[in-house]
């Protein structure tokens, strides 16, 4: 008996690249409604392998039809806040204008 891994079945290794990872990562930026076999189907890659770097490696989910991070780094938080107080100030400079430009309507 060997406590050694053997050789497994299934989708190598070697799909889990750094140029992966930033491939679907811009894709999902890019259309946050993407679906999973969608993604998997462009870069001929398997939805398993797809859903794990999703989740392992780019810390995403899905919530309401779209991907979003599950947590936020300390930096991610402080660009939020930050873009929150510049929106603030946005706002009480010229509201009619802010709205105009700022504010869309999503179909979900």
């Amino acid at each position: 008996m060997s406590t050694e891994d053997g050789e497994h079945s299934g989708c190598p290794k070697e799909v889990v690249t750094d140029e992966n990872i930033k491939k679907i990562h811009k894709m999902i930026w890019n259309e946050r409604k993407l679906k999973l076999n969608e993604t998997a189907d462009t870069l001929k890659l398997s939805t398993e392998r797809v859903h794990h770097i999703i989740h392992e490696y780019l810390g995403m989910g899905k919530h309401r039809a779209h991907w979003v991070p599950r947590e936020l780094t300390f930096d991610q938080k402080q660009r939020r806040v930050d873009d929150s107080e510049q929106c603030l100030k946005m706002i009480k400079r010229n509201k009619p204008e802010f709205l105009r430009r700022c504010v869309r309507m999503d179909e979900t």
